[in-house]
């Protein structure tokens, strides 16, 4: 996968300002709406089951993020869901917390069975509770991993039919058949609330605007990675507050040579 391809991607999110429908949670709409911004993408952030599937139609992209769980969050998911499918509108999907409670197992799991997915995006316990695997989470934070999510993630692509994301130290990105690990990113991303979120909208706007959802993904990914990377050295010693602001700055800063420059890409079982 060339990185002048994945830097493509970047430029025309910022000449197309893809419309990403957010269907997510209450703690990082905000945080969401900002960095999408920031990105050159357009947020809109719709919930309400009598205009979800009318603004699903018109989107470039819709995420859903089970963070904050009630019935109508969910009714509204299942209606934008089945009007982007009906629209050939990508469908992005971060399970929050899967696995922490039946209630939101089961959920992600009637959203896997009723929609098309075009990616999920979860850490590497959410991806295995939600194919059946049992592995540790509090809250919706991952607990100790102890297994392989390469693996894991091969195999979730497979049962879900799905492009798959697992975040972590690395990440890994896979059809089932081709996979990469990108190898971007800074710690101090798990020390701000929403960042995870925010990367499921920030790839739905890179599916957005790029058919290849494998080649999106990890373009979003390298992307955000290097956002942390260059917010971190410029707030360095000052704190997770004074990081999140930086790192709101450096998604609107990162450039497509900066990506040509520090992406760090590998595939599963050879180089780039």
């Amino acid at each position: 996968m060339e990185k002048r391809n994945l830097s493509k991607v970047l430029e025309k999110v910022r000449e197309e300002k893809p419309l990403v429908h957010n269907i997510t949670n209450v703690v990082v709409t905000n945080f969401t709406a900002n960095g999408l911004i920031a990105l050159g993408a357009s947020p809109v952030m719709a919930y309400a089951p009598e205009e979800v599937a009318d603004m699903a139609k018109i989107a470039s992209s819709l995420v859903l993020n089970i963070g904050t769980l009630n019935s109508q969050t969910v009714e509204s998911m299942i209606l934008a869901g089945k009007a982007a499918n009906a629209g050939g509108v990508p469908v992005v999907f971060d399970p929050v917390g899967a696995g922490a409670t039946p209630y939101r197992t089961e959920t992600a799991k009637k959203i896997l069975s009723e929609l098309s997915i075009a990616i999920i995006r979860g850490n590497a316990a959410e991806i295995a509770n939600v194919v059946g695997e049992k592995w540790e989470i509090k809250g919706v934070d991952v607990g100790e991993t102890k297994g392989n999510s390469i693996d894991l993630a091969i195999t979730a692509a497979k049962q879900l039919q799905s492009v798959v994301v697992i975040t972590g130290k690395e990440d890994v990105v896979t059809d089932g058949e081709n996979t990469y690990v990108v190898a971007n990113g800074h710690p101090l991303l798990t020390k701000v609330t929403g960042t995870g979120c925010l990367l499921t909208s920030v790839i739905g706007a890179f599916t957005g605007v790029e058919k290849n959802l494998l080649q999106a993904s990890v373009a979003a990914l390298a992307y955000y990675g290097i956002a942390a990377e260059m917010a971190a050295k410029q707030t360095a010693e000052r704190g997770p507050g004074s990081f999140q602001i930086e790192f709101l700055n450096q998604l609107a800063l990162v450039s497509a040579e900066d990506i040509n420059e520090w992406a760090v890409i590998k595939k599963n079982g050879g180089g780039m």
